[in-house]
Formats: C-alpha cells, sequence, structure tokens
C-alpha cells in the first residue's frame, strides 16, 4: 500500500474540503484539522498514488480559486 498525506492552510479550509469530498473515492480521506486541509491518499501502486494525488491537487486548486473568488467577492462592497 502506498500513501500520501497532503495539507493545505487555506483561508476557509471547511468550505473547500466540502468542495472537493463529492470527488472523494474510498482510497481518499479529506478533512479539517485545525483549520488546515488534510486528505490522506492510499492506493496499492505508486503509479495510482501518482495518478490519484495528481487529480486531487487539481480539484483542490480549482475549489481553493473558487472559495477564494467568492470570498474576495463577497468582501467587496
Amino acid at each position: 500500500m502506498r500513501r500520501a498525506t497532503i495539507r493545505s492552510r487555506l483561508d476557509d479550509a471547511a468550505t473547500v474540503a466540502a468542495a472537493i469530498e463529492p470527488d472523494d473515492t474510498d482510497q481518499i480521506d479529506t478533512r479539517v484539522e485545525d483549520g488546515t486541509l488534510v486528505a490522506t491518499i492510499d492506493r496499492d501502486s505508486t503509479s495510482g498514488l501518482r495518478s490519484t494525488v495528481d487529480d486531487y491537487l487539481v480539484n483542490l486548486d480549482v475549489a481553493a480559486q473558487i472559495a477564494d473568488h467568492t470570498n474576495t467577492t463577497h468582501d467587496t462592497p
């Protein structure tokens, strides 16, 4: 078994976690710990882990950008 843990400090970790959690598979556990988004990914092979981490990071980036844009838009009068 191969494992990766990704920790992301985000302004709105709970919102980003909620946005990407529906894409979690049985191999991905996404949670928020002390305001930090934490994802643990387990796969049987290194290549599978790499692929899943890559997909996860793309989803994380998009969700974080949308959350940041939404928060910025709502904060501007």
